[in-house]
């Protein structure tokens, strides 16, 4: 028989790919350019020329060795050029110690996860949040404790966390700026959150850590800033990839950064390294960790971004629907017209439009729009969101 928790889970996954797999669907019926699919987060956007030019070298050159087992944190060259990048950034002083490769975001999550979390210990987690924190926690015995924000913003409510915190409480997750409302938690509401957890740690005499999950730094409009966390949290880790800044999704490729000064530093780290081993990714891969050490300085091109973000906002609101404009990433997350956001996701469907709950998200009465589509789509697609609010008189 199968895992209980895993076949319980299922009933419950992500709503992101069940809206996908409903897009097969009507693609087969109406064909591709009649379907209008703004559920996945994957960049429709090839990555930058320098890291197609790294990669043509790595499989040209004669590199001996590039395919085989290096350490498990990764190669300690490429873990230096990422702890100078970050250094040159923040003004921190990492060294190669306190990087660990990892297969993407999602391995370093549960790698962190799996080092810091005893059975039934408690892990905050801001909404809206990325749907998979909640299965990342359950992997390793933890229990999520969702905190919701401020009514009528994406800010986290102090009280609600305050409250929330107990003898329990092991971890919180941050990520800025937010999939899936773009919403930046500025310095001024990292500091509050620090002054909080500080408040409980000497309440409870405990440790809590903060995990800043950091996919979408890159993707910042507006001259918008991001607060390092390290140096505001000193027990600390940030998980980041390259999945959204270099485009490269598919190839599963990212890091942890350790704050120098956490608790118990080497064990931490021996920790990890341990944990990256036995969770089964055993090192990063080995190609594009060097890939991505030649292309840590490219950047994004925000300015596409930002013409999809304003083209897609501006026709939302001028159709009648709420939304706070995004600071960052690629999403947008309006208010559902009805409070069922479920049900008005499911009415979308009849337009061809493939949207996301905010259910799925730990924020009813919202739904999420990923817009790292091609402009054509996204114009394409005014007429269908126009209709859609038309049904619900929002003009």
């Amino acid at each position: 028989m199968l895992s209980e928790n895993v076949t319980n889970n299922l009933k419950r996954a992500s709503w992101i790919r069940a809206m996908f797999e409903e897009g097969e669907k009507l693609r087969k019926i109406h064909g591709a350019d009649k379907v209008f699919d703004f559920t996945l987060g994957n960049p429709d956007h090839e990555p930058p020329k320098a890291v197609k030019e790294s990669l043509k070298k790595m499989v040209v050159e004669d590199r001996p060795g590039i395919h085989r087992y290096m350490n498990n944190a990764g190669y300690e060259d490429v873990r230096q050029k990422v702890a100078d990048h970050i250094n040159k950034e923040t003004g921190l002083s990492l060294s190669s110690k306190h990087i660990v490769m990892t297969c993407g975001a999602a391995g370093g999550l549960n790698v962190v996860l799996k080092s810091i979390l005893n059975p039934g210990e408690e892990v905050i987690v801001l909404s809206p949040f990325f749907a998979e924190y909640i299965f990342y926690i359950g992997n390793h015995g933890g229990k999520p404790v969702i905190v919701t924000p401020e009514k009528g913003s994406f800010k986290p409510d102090l009280n609600l966390l305050k409250n929330s915190i107990n003898e329990k409480t092991k971890a919180l997750i941050i990520n800025s700026p937010n999939n899936p409302s773009g919403y930046i938690y500025d310095e001024e509401t990292l500091r509050s959150i620090s002054k909080v957890l500080n408040e409980k740690e000497a309440e409870y005499n405990s440790s809590i850590y903060v995990i800043s999950d950091e996919p979408y730094t890159k993707l910042v409009y507006d001259n918008a800033k991001i607060p390092s966390v390290l140096k505001i949290f000193k027990n600390s880790f940030v998980v980041n990839s390259f999945s959204k800044s270099l485009a490269l999704s598919g190839e599963r490729i990212g890091y942890i950064a350790v704050n120098p000064e956490i608790a118990d530093l080497e064990l931490t780290i021996e920790s990890l390294v341990f944990c990256n081993r036995t969770l089964g990714y055993v090192n990063a891969p080995s190609m594009f960790q060097k890939v991505i050490a030649d292309a840590l300085d490219e950047e994004v091109d925000i300015e596409s971004y930002k013409k999809r973000r304003d083209l897609m906002y501006d026709n939302l609101i001028s159709f009648g629907f709420k939304c706070i404009k995004p600071q960052g990433t690629f999403y947008l997350f309006p208010e559902s017209p009805i409070e069922d956001d479920v049900q008005f996701v499911k009415d979308a469907l009849k337009y061809n439009l493939l949207l996301v709950p905010g259910t799925g998200f730990g924020l009813p009465g919202y739904f999420r729009i990923a817009y790292c589509v091609s402009v054509d789509t996204i114009q394409r697609s005014l007429p269908a969101f126009e209709a859609l609010a038309k049904d619900y008189g929002l003009k």
